[in-house]
């Protein structure tokens, strides 16, 4: 039996997974910041303020991924606007910051992952052109 929609390609579903990975880092970065506060670091408020902001925005990184994982075409959006803004995180840490190697591996891990979704296939399936060409194969 089918359903409506089809399964993501292998290229999305890596970059799937590619972003959860990202959304766990995030929340990595959001308990070292309340580790920081417990350990009594001065102004609190601040810190926490940018731990609970970074636990939004990767707890919806991490739904985001599972739900492209899962084949649902409405979560790619949300997984290639996380791209871009990390992509401007890489290029603030490797300008501004004076950080070139560790802003390069983030860009390039985010160039990665959007090309990933922009695939023939990806796009194709993102579209819901992918039936079509499965048909046009089997004939």
């Amino acid at each position: 039996m089918t359903t409506g929609t089809p399964a993501p390609p292998r290229a999305v579903r890596t970059a799937a997974v590619l972003t959860l990975l990202q959304g766990l880092g995030g929340i990595a970065l959001a308990v070292a910041l309340v580790v920081r506060v417990i350990q009594g670091a001065p102004s609190a408020a601040p810190i926490l303020g940018a731990a609970g902001v970074l636990v939004l925005w990767f707890g919806g990184v991490i739904f985001a991924s599972v739900m492209l994982f899962c084949g649902h075409h409405g979560a790619r959006t949300p997984v290639i606007v996380t791209q871009l803004l990390l992509l401007g995180c890489a290029w603030y840490a490797y300008g501004p910051s004076e950080q070139q190697l560790l802003g390069s591996l983030g860009g390039i891990y985010c160039v990665v992952v959007l090309v990933l979704l922009f695939t023939r296939d990806g796009r194709q399936w993102a579209m819901g052109l992918a039936d079509v060409n499965e048909g046009d194969k089997a004939d």
